[in-house]
């Protein structure tokens, strides 16, 4: 059984869709989330945190939405900047910095201003661990040095930074626009992939081009060898 560790259950619900169904359930776990500002080392740790105290495989993800303009903020910050600051704000400043490569400087109109959109991308990553060895990926961010953590007084060498980590990454590329949309959550509204918000699209329509989706489907396609 595969336990992914999350709160939402319609995360789990999209990774059944990717999986078989029966071999997939939730796991309400409050990992520690790190500080970093890269989504690898959070998920990474997350798993052997996860693993350590479920005993079975565990799959973590972090994700986040990353604007060109503003140098990949909000980033893993995503969430704070969400509830600290509103979508409506983050949007406002992403349009603000990052304006249409149509408009040369100077030239832009009071209303081409309001109507700029900001190129960003929502990333995902997802981590797995389940305690045996395998290729992690990359090193050295989610492999850990077993014969340090032996050293520092780990009785099994088992410590949460220790055991390998496989990452799979989902991108996808879009613009941040005016809020449209009722669905979704989050960013959605205010994130338009080809002509239309996550927030217009159906959960089956976002959850074929969603960054999750893209991870989740290599993922599904390396967890079928294991």
């Amino acid at each position: 059984m595969l336990r992914y560790v999350t709160t939402n259950a319609g995360k789990v619900r999209e990774a059944r869709d990717y999986l078989s169904d029966g071999s997939v359930s939730q796991l309400d776990f409050d990992y520690t989330e790190i500080q970093s500002p890269d989504l690898e080392p959070i998920a990474a740790r997350g798993a052997r945190e996860a693993y350590r105290h479920a005993g079975e495989p565990v799959l973590v993800d972090d994700a986040g939405l990353f604007i060109d303009g503003l140098d990949g903020f909000p980033g893993p910050y995503s969430s704070y900047a969400e509830e600290t600051l509103g979508i409506e704000r983050v949007g406002a400043l992403a349009r603000e910095v990052d304006p249409s490569p149509r408009d040369a400087p100077g030239t832009r109109t009071q209303s081409d201003e309001t109507a700029e959109p900001a190129r960003a991308a929502f990333r995902c990553v997802l981590a797995y661990c389940d305690g045996d060895p395998f290729d992690a990926s990359p090193d050295p961010i989610d492999r850990g040095d077993r014969a340090e953590a032996a050293a520092a007084g780990h009785e099994d060498g088992a410590d949460p930074t220790d055991y390998p980590v496989k990452l799979f990454e989902g991108v996808v590329r879009g613009r941040i626009v005016e809020p449209r949309g009722e669905g979704g959550f989050g960013y959605d509204p205010i994130f338009e992939h080809d002509g239309t918000t996550f927030a217009e699209m159906t959960a089956e329509e976002k959850n074929a081009v969603s960054h999750r989706g893209r991870a989740l489907g290599k993922f599904a396609e390396w967890y079928a060898t294991r």
